[in-house]
């Protein structure tokens, strides 16, 4: 039996089976979001499935994982900078609240979102935007991926 790539999503990256992937980095997987109801949101997944809080990586390691989500938090933010003109900054968030394997989110915000919820955290927002299907991750968003991957490789190749 095949487990699907949502159920193992540390797992399938490193098997080369998450979809959602977009580059290796040091220490784990930049991927872009399951829903994109703010375009551009991606995440860092540790590259260890046993890993579960930041204080389990050997320090090295440790830092290595928050450079990693540095370098995606500035990718996302070049990509969407330069894609939509109402972009206003990225937010950083290390929750392990729901998913049992380390994790960072980076939420792009844009000056589009509703006034009651530009301001606020993202986990604010109606429950429906998160199960829409009009907000799922679709090849509509290809263009979105490829700005992202192509500002990870200038990041890691060239250290920008």
């Amino acid at each position: 039996m095949t487990i699907e790539w949502r159920e193992d999503r540390i797992g399938s990256a490193l098997r080369g089976e998450n979809p959602t992937v977009l580059r290796r980095l040091t220490a784990g997987f930049a991927a872009i979001g399951d829903v994109q109801f703010l375009p551009g949101y991606s995440v860092l997944l540790v590259d260890d499935p046993q890993v579960e809080r930041l204080s389990e990586l050997p320090r090295t390691k440790r830092s290595a994982f928050l450079s990693d989500m540095d370098v995606l938090g500035e990718a996302v933010e070049r990509a969407c900078r330069r894609l939509d003109p109402a972009f206003r900054r990225v937010n950083l968030e290390i929750l392990g609240n729901t998913d049992g394997f380390l994790h960072a989110h980076v939420w792009p915000r844009f000056d589009w979102e509703p006034a009651d919820l530009v301001r606020m955290p993202v986990w604010l927002y109606p429950h429906e935007n998160w199960r829409d299907a009009h907000h799922a991750l679709a090849p509509r968003h290809d263009p979105l991926r490829e700005e992202i991957a192509r500002e990870l490789d200038r990041l890691t190749v060239r250290g920008d």
